[in-house]
């Protein structure tokens, strides 16, 4: 389990004061949701590593992490602007996430081929990221967080820029490591219809504050 317990955040001693308890057990999504600014970005970077909490402390599993570095973490961020080498094709971008030495062959590129096809860009292993469309880059970073295997996955607005068919299949890939792979996945969206179809729980920011507004009941399967 995921726990965020009163962890607290200032940028400065006149900003506003961040305040987030919340827990996501494994086999699990979580979305939150907000206005522009009321903090969902501050909460990613604080479960990442990013930022460093004034006080409270962020456990998965009992064990507490909030003094690790965001590299030693068990988690890992899919961020709305990818954070892809664009000089570099699909399947380098992928298999990065678990050998930085970026090989040609062997068991990681194979499966880095395996969560390319995951991600339904198998026929775009060897295409420069530069080179695909926005959806397409946003599919490759959620290969490569398939890829690492981290037990919590952060999604920051994984899906704004899919095309419908694409968003329901990546939506059900989402739900698919949650349940099967039983990984914490928190979810960062402004569109309530994606926290609607896969969420088991939702969160909303306001004035500083993380609020459980709706635990949503699945049924299994």
């Amino acid at each position: 389990m995921l726990k965020l317990d009163s962890v607290q955040f200032q940028y400065s001693v006149d900003s506003e004061r961040y305040d987030f308890s919340m827990h996501i057990d494994a086999g699990t999504i979580a979305c939150v949701s907000g206005r522009s600014g009321s903090g969902k970005s501050t909460l990613l970077d604080l479960i990442a590593g990013f930022l460093i909490p004034t006080k409270g402390a962020l456990y998965w599993a009992d064990q507490n992490f909030t003094s690790l570095a965001p590299d030693e973490r068990p988690v890992t961020t899919v961020f709305q602007n990818n954070n892809l080498f664009e000089h570099r094709n699909a399947i380098d971008n992928v298999v990065v996430g678990i050998n930085p030495k970026i090989p040609k062959h062997g068991k990681d590129v194979e499966r880095a081929k395996e969560a390319l096809e995951a991600v339904e860009l198998s026929d775009y292993a060897h295409t420069r990221v530069s080179q695909l469309s926005g959806g397409q880059q946003q599919r490759v970073a959620i290969a490569r967080a398939i890829l690492r295997q981290s037990r919590v996955i952060l999604l920051d607005e994984p899906f704004s820029a899919l095309d419908q068919q694409t968003r329901h299949s990546m939506l059900a890939l989402v739900r698919h490591l949650a349940t099967e792979q039983q990984r914490a996945i928190l979810m960062v969206t402004h569109d309530l219809r994606d926290c609607e179809a896969i969420a088991d729980s939702h969160y909303v920011i306001e004035t500083g504050q993380l609020h459980l507004k709706k635990q949503i009941s699945r049924r299994p399967g």
